[in-house]
């Protein structure tokens, strides 16, 4: 019995380190002396630039905590109670004015040669696919550094890939204690907004401008 007790509070210790359970100061860029980036680009002109919207957007959806279920959806979108990881990118996009649905089909069609792994090309999923948004960041976002011990280089906003194509998430303004930001993400862990970033391999990341992507691409959010 003994044993067993002692097994269980290693796990559930295990547990709750793993899902950032414990209680932990949070930090800001201002604690490591870091300037923050942000965007030339107000995209909808909501006095926000587009990196703080994005961020804003991926956080708002974090404090929804939809459940985690990658259904198919008629029309492309879960309700605001259902979601993905790359459902929290649309919605984060969504807040900065983008439709990020229609902006990664018209790329499938403008460059389906850099898409091969798609058999039938449909909308209503290609954007929820973490393998599409690699190859659309890619073309049309700022490639940046890996290495997440270069804390200054991860800025709020920042899309982040994981994996094979297994994850992405958001960039937070919140850091922990050796500098790495959190990030915002949905793996339907409890909590949505945390230190993350070391967990799992990092195989992207990238800064969205606008600015540098030609208007044959951006497409607007419209309700």
């Amino acid at each position: 019995i003994f044993a067993f007790a002692v097994l269980l509070i290693s796990v559930l210790l295990y547990l709750v380190s793993y899902y950032n359970l414990l209680p932990q100061r949070v930090y800001t860029a201002d604690d490591f002396n870091i300037l923050t980036i942000y965007s030339e680009v107000d995209y909808n002109n909501n006095g926000v630039d587009d990196y703080t919207d994005i961020m804003l957007g991926a956080r708002r959806d974090a404090e929804n905590r939809p459940t985690y279920d990658g259904a198919y959806f008629d029309g492309g979108y879960p309700p605001d109670n259902i979601g993905v990881c790359t459902d929290v990118i649309w919605r984060a996009f969504k807040n900065a004015g983008y439709n990020l649905r229609e902006m990664v089909d018209k790329d499938i069609i403008k460059r389906p040669e850099k898409y091969p792994h798609i058999e039938q090309r449909d909308k209503n999923i290609d954007f929820r696919r973490v393998k599409n948004l690699h190859v659309f960041f890619d073309e049309y976002a700022i490639s940046l550094i890996l290495d997440t011990d270069k804390i200054e280089e991860w800025q709020p906003g920042d899309i982040v890939i994981f994996g094979n194509d297994e994850h992405i998430g958001i960039v937070s303004d919140k850091r922990n204690k050796k500098g790495q930001p959190y990030i915002i993400h949905n793996g339907g862990q409890p909590k949505r907004e945390e230190d993350f970033l070391k967990r799992t391999k990092v195989t992207g990341h990238y800064r969205f401008d606008a600015s540098r992507v030609s208007e044959d691409i951006i497409v607007k959010w419209s309700d």
